[in-house]
C-alpha cells in the first residue's frame, strides 16, 4: 500500500507562524509535524508516500527531499491552485494507485496521531468506498461528524456522532465519474456511506488536530514532557 499526506493548506489559522513557514514545517517536540506520519507509515511497512503542496510547498520538497533518510521514497505533488482536499487527492491517483483498484491510505499533514497504522496498512475497503479511522470529540469540535454502528458501518446519523481523525483508507473508486478539479471529500465519503461502503474504527492512542497556535505550543509541551 501506498499512502498520501495531506500538506497543502494555507494555515490561515496558525498566522503568523505560517506566514514564512508552511504549517507541516512547523515544529512540535524537536520534529517538524509532517515527520510523525512519515516515520509511523515507515514504521507499519509503508514507504512509498506521496505529499501534496501549495503553500510554500518548495520549503516541503526542500525539507523532505526524496524521503530516504526516513527509508521512505516520497514523491510530491505540487498545486498551482487550491484543490480541496478531494481534488487534491485526485489529481495524485497516479502516483497512489499501481492499478485502479489498490486502495491507499490517506493521512492530514497537521494531526499528530498514535494511532497504530499497521492493520490499515493491509485493509481493503469496499469498492468505491473509505474506511475511516474517528475519535472522541474535541472541544472545539463538539458535535462530530461521523456515527460508527456496531456494524463496523459509518453514516451520518444514527447514534454518538465521532469526529474524523484525518486518517483513512480509500478506494480510487471513490473518485469515478468527479470531473471538477477541486472539490471537497466530504460529499464524496456521504454519498458512499448512503450506499453502506464507508467503514470505520476509533482512534487508539493520542490525537491532536494542530489547529491553532496555541495548540501547538500545547502539543510541543506534552512531546518534551515525554507524554507519547
Amino acid at each position: 500500500m501506498r499512502a498520501m499526506i495531506l500538506a497543502a493548506g494555507l494555515g490561515t489559522r496558525m498566522r503568523p507562524l505560517t506566514l514564512t513557514t508552511p504549517k507541516p514545517l512547523l515544529s512540535a517536540g524537536g520534529k517538524r509535524l509532517i515527520e510523525y506520519p512519515i516515520e509511523r507509515l515507515v514504521a507499519a511497512g509503508i514507504t512509498e508516500i506521496v505529499i501534496n503542496h501549495a503553500w510554500l510547498g518548495q520549503q516541503i520538497e526542500d525539507c523532505l527531499q526524496d524521503g530516504s533518510r526516513y527509508g521512505a521514497s516520497i514523491t510530491y505533488s505540487p498545486e498551482e491552485q487550491p484543490l480541496e482536499t478531494g481534488g487534491g487527492i485526485r489529481r495524485a491517483l497516479p502516483l497512489l494507485c499501481e492499478r485502479d483498484d489498490d486502495p491507499f491510505m490517506v493521512l492530514n499533514g497537521d494531526v499528530f496521531s498514535t494511532h497504530p497504522l499497521d492493520r490499515l496498512a493491509r485493509l481493503r475497503p469496499a469498492e468505491g468506498g473509505a474506511h475511516l479511522v474517528l475519535t472522541d470529540n474535541p472541544p472545539w469540535h463538539a458535535s462530530g461528524d461521523f456515527v460508527l454502528h456496531s456494524s463496523g458501518h459509518v453514516r451520518e446519523q444514527g447514534g454518538e456522532r465521532l469526529t474524523f481523525s484525518g486518517i483513512s483508507v480509500l478506494s480510487p473508486a471513490l473518485f469515478a465519474g468527479v470531473n471538477e478539479a477541486a472539490f471537497a471529500l466530504g460529499p464524496l465519503l456521504r454519498k458512499a456511506m448512503a450506499e453502506g461502503r464507508v467503514s470505520g474504527e476509533r482512534h487508539i492512542g493520542i490525537w491532536e488536530d494542530v489547529g491553532a497556535p496555541e495548540r501547538l505550543a500545547q502539543l510541543d509541551r506534552r512531546l518534551l514532557g515525554g507524554k507519547h
